[in-house]
């Protein structure tokens, strides 16, 4: 119960962040959200917050291995068309433990992360 918990109240923070984030102009004419393409799963700097310009920018469809991402990273998904990315503990990825909606984010510890997937709707 304690780590639902906390999930909530991390999912709150990161909602009231990324609401924050949405509220300028800047990139709304080309659809970038936080410098992160439309189109795309971007991936920020640890600890970057807010986030503001993407280490790892995902473009394609299925799994991508990430290296040297541990402690809190945003993830945000820009993908359209309710396009899904799921955080996932296995390389290729298998064991998925977060997903991500289209046009959504989360500030999570990557540490224990090893790849992401971009899901077709």
């Amino acid at each position: 119960m304690r780590r639902i918990t906390h999930a909530v109240a991390a999912l709150a923070l990161a909602t009231a962040a990324l609401t924050a984030l949405g509220t300028g102009s800047a990139g709304a004419a080309d659809g970038s959200w936080a410098g992160c393409p439309s189109g795309a799963v971007c991936v920020y700097p640890q600890n970057q917050n807010p986030a503001s310009s993407p280490s790892d920018v995902y473009w394609s469809y299925g799994a991508h291995n990430l290296s040297n991402q541990n402690g809190n990273h945003w993830v945000l998904n820009n993908q359209s068309g309710g396009a899904h990315a799921h955080l996932c503990r296995g390389s290729g990825g298998s064991d998925c433990v977060y997903d991500i909606a289209a046009q959504n984010g989360v500030w999570y510890d990557l540490g224990p992360i090893n790849s992401i997937t971009l899901d077709r709707p």
